[in-house]
């Protein structure tokens, strides 16, 4: 449970704001879709190795 405490007189959108953070970082949302459907544990690894060479090309682009 997420609780935000907010202080007298802070604005709302403030607090909001605060709350999305704190959600966010909880990383519920990229469970709850990661749960939604069975993956394999072979495809895990396969987009596992493919975004690090997505990553790995990308620094390489950058130092050039």
């Amino acid at each position: 449970m997420i609780i935000v405490p907010v202080k007298e007189g802070e604005n709302i959108e403030k607090a909001l704001k605060k709350f999305k953070r704190k959600f966010e970082k909880t990383g519920a949302i990229r469970e709850l879709r990661a749960r939604k459907a069975f993956v394999k544990p072979s495809v895990k690894r396969r987009e596992e190795i493919k975004k690090a060479i997505y990553v790995q090309h990308m620094q390489l682009m950058d130092e050039k």
